[in-house]
C-alpha cells in the first residue's frame, strides 16, 4: 500500500467522481481507476458504488475513510512539527479568547509580538469559557487568554495582568453620586449577573463569599457586554471590569474600598500537548512582556 493511494482515495471520496478528481490530482482518470483498484485488490473489498457517472463510498469505504483522514491528518502535522523545528520563527500560533478580552488586550499582543516576528502567523478564535477549555484540553488550540480560576488537571495559567473591578449602577441610581463605596451597600441591590461559567463569575462569588451574602440576583446575562446593557437601562447594579466597549451612556463607575476587586487574566496552555517552537516563542514573549502589569481604569 502506498501513500499516493491514500491521498488518491481521500480525493476521490470527497468529489465522487474519478475524472474530476484525476483534474484535481494532476493524473490521467486510467491511472487514478488503476491505483483505487490496486488499493481495492489488497483491502480485499470494494470501496465505492457507482451511481451513474459518479461514485459513493459504500459502508466499507466510509469506514476506511475515517480511519485514513486522520493518519493523514497526523501526517501532516508531523510534517508541519519539522518544518517548525527547523524554523520556529515562521510557523504558527493558534489563540483563543473571549469577546471582551480580544477588543483590547489582544490585538496590542500581536502587535507588538508581530514586530518581533513578522512571520510568524496567528489562528484567533472567539470562544465561550467553557469551549474554549475544550478546545485546549483537546490539543486543538495552543493558548486560551482567560481570567478562569478553576482549571483542569493538565492545564497551566500564567497571570499576566491584574485589572480591577468597579461596581456599575444606573447613572439615576442613588449611588451614582459616590466615587467609591463598599461592596456590602449592594448586598439588598437587584444584582445583574453572569449566566455562563467564566473566570469574571467565579471571582466575583468568591468576593461574595468573603463578604458573607449572596447577590440578589435580577436578571444573567450570557455576555458583559450583555450585561451592562442592562445596567444601562436601569436595571439593576453589577460589578465589571472597564473596559472600552462597555463604556455605555447611562452607567456609572464606582471605586470597590473594601473588598477592592480584582481579577486576573491570563494565558493557558496544555502540558499534555505538543507545543510547537513558534507557540513556545510566543509563551516566552508575553511573559517578558506582559507579566505582573496592572490595567487601570482610564
Amino acid at each position: 500500500m502506498e501513500w499516493n493511494q491514500l491521498e488518491y482515495f481521500q480525493t476521490v471520496a470527497r468529489i465522487q467522481h474519478f475524472t474530476q478528481a484525476a483534474k484535481v490530482l494532476h493524473i490521467t482518470q486510467p491511472a487514478l481507476s488503476r491505483s483505487i483498484a490496486k488499493l481495492e485488490e489488497e483491502l480485499g473489498v470494494p470501496l465505492f458504488e457507482r451511481q451513474g457517472r459518479k461514485v459513493c463510498l459504500n459502508r466499507y469505504g466510509k469506514m476506511f475513510l475515517k480511519r485514513i483522514e486522520v493518519a493523514i491528518s497526523e501526517v501532516e502535522k508531523g510534517k508541519q512539527e519539522l518544518l517548525e523545528e527547523l524554523n520556529p520563527i515562521s510557523g504558527s500560533v493558534s489563540l483563543a479568547f473571549l469577546h471582551i478580552i480580544g477588543t483590547q488586550m489582544v490585538p496590542r499582543i500581536l502587535s507588538e509580538f508581530g514586530k518581533r516576528y513578522p512571520n510568524i502567523r496567528f489562528e484567533l478564535s472567539q470562544f465561550s469559557n467553557d469551549a474554549a477549555m475544550q478546545k485546549l484540553e483537546q490539543g486543538k488550540c495552543d493558548f486560551f487568554i482567560t481570567s478562569s480560576t478553576v482549571l483542569k488537571e493538565g492545564i497551566l495559567k500564567l497571570d499576566l495582568l491584574t485589572e480591577e473591578l468597579f461596581v456599575t449602577v444606573p447613572t439615576e441610581h442613588h449611588l451614582s453620586k459616590n466615587k467609591e463605596i463598599d461592596l456590602y451597600q449592594i448586598m439588598d441591590e437587584p444584582f445583574i449577573g453572569i449566566k455562563s461559567n467564566c473566570g469574571l463569575r467565579d471571582t466575583l462569588y468568591l468576593y461574595f463569599h468573603k463578604m458573607g451574602f449572596t447577590p440578589k440576583i435580577k436578571f444573567e446575562g450570557d455576555e458583559v457586554i450583555t450585561v451592562a446593557g442592562l445596567v444601562s437601562a436601569g436595571l439593576g447594579v453589577s460589578i465589571l471590569p472597564a473596559a472600552p466597549a462597555l463604556q455605555m451612556d447611562g452607567i456609572s463607575w464606582l471605586k470597590l474600598k473594601e473588598p477592592r476587586c480584582t481579577r486576573n487574566i491570563g494565558i493557558a496552555w496544555s502540558e499534555n500537548h505538543y507545543m510547537p517552537p513558534s507557540a513556545q516563542l510566543f509563551r516566552t514573549f508575553i511573559i517578558e512582556q506582559y507579566a505582573d502589569k496592572t490595567v487601570e481604569m482610564s
